[in-house]
């Protein structure tokens, strides 16, 4: 019977995360206190429904969690029960701005400033996360996007403890990218804006991105960061790091940016490499 215990921040997705894996056919059980992970996957390997993959959500709603998790993971262990850990997390200003959105204190500090309730909790998980197997951070992903990295992980097998890649477009009037741990300035490239027939269209239109790719000095630039992100992602892999956000910006986060980043992407993605892609600031039209 396959066994994942899907644990992490408070806040960074682990309910959706959860209906994610009952889309896959996992039987899944949420706050299921640590003391009990033996006792029930002992349950579920004795139930006549058959059940061979299960999901339960243990993190710090369980007054007693480090207390008893360790020894739940043994005891899972000892029965000869193999298991998983995926270890869901977000950037902490990502985690305050969802707390705020939902009007919610944090539970382990319920009285006081968010941030100080995270701080505690990132200590509480410290050892739970070094010893996880996949571990998504959640950032910058969408529900769908958290779906097709789930859907990597569990159904297609390219899940590791490797670093994701967030590629995201933004443009600098509307400010830089807080996050980035990489921020590649794209401006020196001419500006589709001023071209009358490509203002209202996006780098996701083919008439812009012709327009991107037609100077030599984009495809240059690109070959370049490329290069530069594939000496870096091994060593940042070796530091620990478990996810590497890039930003492209350009004037408006509409045009050069929206192209580029995708390209970029494109490319990692056909390296091997777990990549999600998103643009901050253009919209449809």
């Amino acid at each position: 019977m396959e066994f994942l215990l899907i644990t992490g921040m408070s806040g960074a997705g682990k309910s959706q995360a959860m209906k994610v894996m009952e889309d896959m056919n996992y039987y899944c059980m949420d706050n299921l206190p640590p003391a009990l992970l033996a006792k029930f996957a002992e349950l579920c390997y004795k139930s006549r429904k058959d059940i061979d993959k299960v999901a339960v959500v243990v993190d710090i709603r369980s007054g007693e969690f480090f207390e008893h998790l360790f020894k739940g993971l043994q005891e899972l262990n000892d029965g000869g029960m193999t298991h998983k850990i995926l270890f869901l997390d977000a950037a902490d200003n990502v985690l305050v701005k969802r707390y705020k959105e939902l009007r919610r204190p944090h539970p382990l500090n319920p009285e006081g400033s968010i941030i100080e309730g995270i701080k505690k909790e990132r200590e509480l998980l410290e050892n739970v996360k070094g010893r996880a197997d996949y571990i998504i951070d959640t950032s910058n992903l969408t529900l769908s996007m958290l779906k097709e990295e789930m859907s990597n992980i569990f159904l297609e097998g390219k899940g590791s403890r490797n670093i994701s890649l967030s590629v995201i477009s933004f443009g600098f009037k509307h400010g830089t990218l807080l996050d980035g741990d990489l921020i590649f300035d794209v401006r020196f490239i001419p500006n589709p804006f001023y071209i009358q027939e490509l203002r209202e269209y996006t780098g996701e239109d083919e008439n812009v991105r012709d327009y991107v790719f037609k100077w030599p000095q984009t495809n240059i630039f690109i070959s370049k960061v490329i290069d530069m992100l594939e000496f870096l992602i091994p060593h940042y892999t070796r530091e620990g790091k478990t996810q590497l956000i890039v930003g492209i910006g350009c004037t408006g986060g509409v045009h050069r940016s929206v192209a580029i980043a995708n390209e970029i992407a494109d490319i990692l993605e056909t390296n091997g490499h777990r990549v999600a892609v998103s643009h901050r600031d253009y919209r449809l039209k």
